[in-house]
């Protein structure tokens, strides 16, 4: 990706220098003030404390809670030391000591986060200092377990841009050229009397009733049919969505659902039969039999192939990423880093993730067939395989908007459980449901990127702004579960969109070395030496760790060997297509042979 990020929220984010600045979250600072603030964010108390820094040891200082904040100025420092932490991002809050503890600042608050860091507190043991700050920390870090609305509904912040507009399914879909002869637009989830967790609007098969989409629904976990995301605009293979079928351990049978998906793949004209991919392992989709639930057999349905693509459940993920954080904050043990972060499997998901939105890409663009894609329920695996088979597919969701689009539609829209899986405003840290499965689908991205340096219109400060977004609850963006809750809560209306912020000032977001290019298809290779760790992101709380980051010349340097790497495959691509012969037919006025000489001039 183009530029090297800086942390959001690092240590020493604020100057004394100028009267008033402009800090890194858009917050407007006067020098008289305190703390930095955003229109609607009110101060509740602040504190001496000693904040313990596992980098630099203790440092004194004083720490102010807001209805948003907690932010701590060191008193003594030279440089000011400052943490800006949104209460959002607290995951848990511990007592750590006793009245009758002894030792130097062992007396305080343990605060653990959701972005890959904890925070230790020192306070002194007279009075009740520790309960009043306790106390406020946790009604408002959690204002969802004290009846407290969510800062998103007070934030009075003003942008230029109204985010909230940024995706209309039904432009969407006409920018998908749909409807057509064979797929229409169903409103019988208007008022979401179908399926709670999907969309009011739903793309599905021409000559598929509303009838028969209550016949399948009945036979589909949740209610979550099989609906239409993205059609190929030339081979009209499709790309749908669903949940897993009630098959039970008797191996139960619907007529219905299994004329459905002959009517799917009827649908394109395609002979070949309807590819299924199962984002399971195949030992844990038989084991939802258990449950009720299963997958398509041969049997039931002779006109498709069901492949199984053997991602693990949130619970693995949950527990791959605490064993990640365990090994980067807060020291990195540099002595034993591969095979430590080799035990952490993360990046083995990763690589599972990818390899199946790969396969789906592929089906659909080179195999000239459609697919369908289930997990379980179908909002957290399948949201990962449908989107990012999308992002390789469609040039638009690369840019800013289309991204944009994207995550509106696939995740926020289709019902991935947000509140549940991120905990926003619940004091429930050990709740089961929560799993880092958006945090993986935004690192598939970054993959994705890294190796196509070019092909993306945003920068990693998007994506990381995305993912801090994701957790600090000043936006409305990711609150709640699905499309009917945000509407009886009245979001739109009531809250700001993350996008009103990113698209008010694109130009931090954007990538300077992208080239706009139409219909070109990516396909990252998913080996386990092409894929890395993003230390921007897991580790850029270390800064030990920034320290070891390139000075601009040395990222410079490595960012066009990047893009000398995408001409070199983008050259062999045409080579391939046109026997050899190089074509100068891109988007961009040079050919690759011509941009390569370009980017060697700079070395």
């Amino acid at each position: 990706m183009a530029s090297s990020s800086t942390p959001k929220y690092n240590s020493n984010s604020l100057e004394s220098s100028s009267s008033k600045r402009t800090l890194k979250d858009g917050t407007n600072w006067e020098q008289n003030e305190e703390i930095p603030r955003l229109p609607g964010e009110t101060r509740v108390t602040d504190k001496e404390v000693i904040y313990m820094c596992p980098f630099n040891g203790p440092v004194k200082g004083r720490v102010y809670i807001t209805n948003y904040r907690l932010y701590l100025r060191s008193v003594e420092n030279d440089p000011v030391v400052v943490l800006n932490v949104p209460l959002g991002v607290i995951s848990r809050i511990e007592k750590m000591g006793g009245a009758s503890s002894r030792g130097e600042n062992s007396y305080g608050l343990d605060i653990t986060c959701k972005d890959m860091r904890n925070l230790r507190f020192a306070l002194k043991q007279e009075g009740h200092s520790r309960r009043d700050i306790f106390e406020v920390l946790t009604k408002y870090a959690f204002p969802q377990s004290h009846n407290l609305l969510f800062f998103a509904f007070v934030n009075e912040e003003k942008f230029s841009e109204n985010g909230w507009m940024v995706y209309r399914p039904m432009s969407e879909y006409r920018r998908q050229g749909l409807p057509n002869d064979r797929w229409r637009v169903s409103f019988i989830n208007e008022h979401y009397g179908l399926c709670d967790t999907y969309p009011s609007l739903l793309v599905v098969p021409y000559n598929a009733t509303d009838d028969d989409l209550k016949k399948v629904a009945a036979f589909r976990s949740r209610n979550r049919i099989p609906v239409l995301s993205w059609i190929h605009p030339e081979t009209q293979a499709v790309i749908m969505r669903c949940s897993q079928p009630l098959v039970g351990m008797s191996g139960k049978r619907n007529k219905d659902d299994e004329r459905y998906l002959d009517i799917i793949r009827e649908a394109n004209g395609q002979i070949s039969k309807l590819t299924i991919y199962d984002a399971r392992p195949n030992v844990n989709a038989v084991a939802n039999k258990a449950t009720g639930g299963g997958y398509e057999s041969e049997d039931a349905y002779p006109n498709a192939e069901l492949f199984f693509l053997d991602i693990h459940n949130i619970h693995v993920m949950r527990e791959s990423l605490k064993k990640l954080k365990d090994i980067v904050y807060p020291n990195v043990e540099e002595s034993h880093w591969l095979s430590s972060l080799e035990s952490t499997h993360w990046l083995e998901h990763i690589k599972l993730v990818l390899t199946g939105a790969i396969q789906v890409a592929d089906k659909v663009s080179s195999g000239k067939s459609s697919v369908l894609v289930h997990c379980s329920d179908g909002w957290d695996r399948t949201a990962q395989l449908t989107s990012l088979a999308m992002l390789m597919l469609d040039s638009y969701y690369r840019t800013i908007e289309g991204f944009e689009v994207l995550v509106q539609k696939e995740w926020i829209s289709f019902g991935h459980k947000f509140a549940s899986r991120i905990g926003h405003g619940d004091k429930n840290h050990a709740d089961a449901d929560r799993s880092p499965i958006f945090l993986q689908f935004i690192d598939c991205v970054w993959q994705v990127s890294k190796q196509f340096p070019t092909a993306f219109e945003f920068n990693e400060q998007f994506l990381i702004t995305i993912l801090d977004h994701l957790y600090s609850c000043r936006f409305g963006t990711f609150l709640y579960n699905s499309e009917s809750s945000r509407e009886k809560e009245k979001v739109t209306e009531k809250t700001l969109s993350l996008w009103s912020l990113i698209n008010s000032e694109k130009s931090k977001y954007t990538n300077p070395f992208y080239t706009k290019e139409l219909n070109r298809a990516l396909y990252p290779v998913a080996s386990m030496r092409h894929l890395e760790l993003w230390v921007n992101y897991y580790i850029r709380w270390n800064p030990r760790i920034r320290q070891q980051q390139p000075n601009p010349v040395e990222q410079r340097y490595m960012e066009l060997l990047a893009l000398r790497d995408d001409y070199i495959r983008r050259l062999e691509e045409l080579q391939i297509t046109n026997n050899s012969k190089i074509s100068s037919s891109s988007a961009s006025t040079s050919s690759p042979s011509q941009m390569m000489s370009q980017v060697q001039t700079h070395f």
